[in-house]
């Protein structure tokens, strides 16, 4: 018992990455008209912002980065100084006066998550009992579906019923532009994402180091030198198709996710026509149901039933969210209702859940951070050139349908690749996965 309140303690510490992870991704999304009109932006320069954010490139070349550190320097290392970078990059955006400014701060802002997100799954997993491995990595989950329910409710606050507070608070500090008053709002929300980015700071540099992690140390020195991690994770067939898997599931559906996640407000105020309030307001909806489901759907569920059942069911919700909406059409009030309830269900136990699951489970603990890191900087960097594509496919609303159609079809590759190839860790320790995909006894 004093085990088990221990890893939760721990993961609720480290979870809070994931919200800040979330929460960088949707509050620049929950104001992108606003910061459009603001700085006279145009879909070129809405896609590079998405191309460098934590959604996407940023993220990238974060990971990367932060997956090698934290398995040669330690977890607890990456938790001592990530969330500085983090605060950095979000006090550029808060004082944000032009488009390179805004960038910026978006690009130091993704390459924090990115640092974290490799460290903090793998830091999870590891300080985990056996039965609770799902339910931690579900408590996580669900730190990164309240962030968006909070920052998508906050948007919808400033840009609806406090709307004429936050205007005068804004006068009152000398801003009186109508543009720039519009987007003081967002302003205020990325300094809720600097407190929670300092109170995750000061809990996570508090926080043991990964038993795991070092018991892994301590047996390179006493084993004859070793290949380095790199090249041992991409010339051992077993690590290629667990990548290969992981990839196959997480890149597709990122795509559709990413995209979502940061251009879906505009999506429904321009292909839609509803209004900045009320678009914030459906993704509050969406982004409390994901948590709810990501509570009660995936955290109480993973670690007690099939998993393939699990992922199969919640996949196929997020594919028929998509098919609604993209068929039905997003002007009908039937089919946009339809469409965030069926996605908010979906993303609580869909693939990013099994996808955070899976890939701390695969792979050895001496590279286990630095093969999360390679992964997500593949499906993060190739989604920043899928933004690029997204914006020239959707065309302003333009090309709605066409875009829709695409995203179902990514969709289904997930399902497939995820209900083939689903992994048998259930109830195993990691000590048992690891001798399970190595073939030995």
């Amino acid at each position: 018992m004093k085990n088990q309140k221990s890893s939760l303690k721990s993961t609720i510490a480290v979870s809070l990455t994931n919200y800040l992870d979330a929460g960088a991704i949707v509050a620049g999304a929950s104001g992108l008209t606003l910061w459009q009109n603001y700085l006279g932006l145009s879909g070129g320069h809405l896609g590079w912002l998405n191309a460098l954010s934590a959604n996407c490139f940023g993220a990238a070349i974060g990971a990367i980065i932060g997956g090698r550190m934290a398995d040669k320097y330690g977890r607890k290392t990456i938790y001592t100084y990530n969330m500085l970078l983090y605060m950095l990059g979000v006090l550029v955006v808060i004082f944000a006066s032009s488009f390179p400014m805004l960038l910026a701060g978006f690009l130091i802002t993704g390459i924090s998550v990115g640092v974290g997100v490799p460290a903090s799954w793998t830091y999870i997993s590891e300080t985990s009992e056996v039965g609770n491995r799902g339910r931690n990595i579900g408590i996580s989950q669900l730190a990164w579906s309240i962030g968006p329910a909070l920052i998508f409710l906050l948007g919808w606050l400033v840009s609806g019923p406090l709307e004429k507070q936050v205007n005068a608070f804004g006068t009152a500090l000398g801003i009186s532009e109508p543009t720039a008053l519009a987007v003081f709002g967002n302003r205020l929300i990325f300094v809720t994402l600097f407190i929670v980015a300092l109170i995750a700071w000061l809990l996570q540099r508090r926080l043991d180091e990964s038993a795991e992690w070092e018991i892994s140390k301590k047996a390179e020195k006493t084993q004859p030198k070793q290949q380095h991690p790199y090249k041992a994770l991409f010339t051992n067939k077993i690590n290629v198709k667990s990548i290969l898997f992981l990839v196959g599931i997480y890149l597709t559906w990122n795509f559709v996710a990413g995209a979502m996640g940061f251009f879906m407000p505009h999506v429904y105020e321009t292909a839609g026509g509803l209004t900045n309030d009320h678009a914030n307001f459906l993704q509050m909806f969406m982004w409390g149901l994901t948590a709810l489901f990501s509570f009660a759907g995936f955290a109480m569920l993973a670690d007690k039933v099939n998993q393939r059942f699990l992922y199969a069911f919640g996949t196929i919700l997020g594919v028929a969210a998509w098919v609604v909406l993209t068929f039905v059409g997003i002007k009908s009030q039937t089919a946009l209702w339809a469409f965030v309830v069926l996605w908010g269900i979906h993303a609580g136990f869909g693939v990013q859940a099994f996808y955070a699951l899976w890939a701390s489970e695969l792979f050895p603990a001496r590279y286990r951070a630095a093969a999360q890191g390679v992964m997500f900087f593949l499906v993060r960097g190739l989604s920043a050139v899928w933004s690029f594509v997204f914006v020239y496919i959707y065309a302003e609303g333009a090309r709605f349908e066409l875009a829709g159609k695409v995203l179902v079809a990514l969709l289904l590759v997930s399902l497939v690749v995820g209900v083939i190839w689903t992994p048998k860790t259930r109830g195993k320790s990691l000590k048992e996965i690891e001798a399970m995909i190595s073939g030995s006894d």
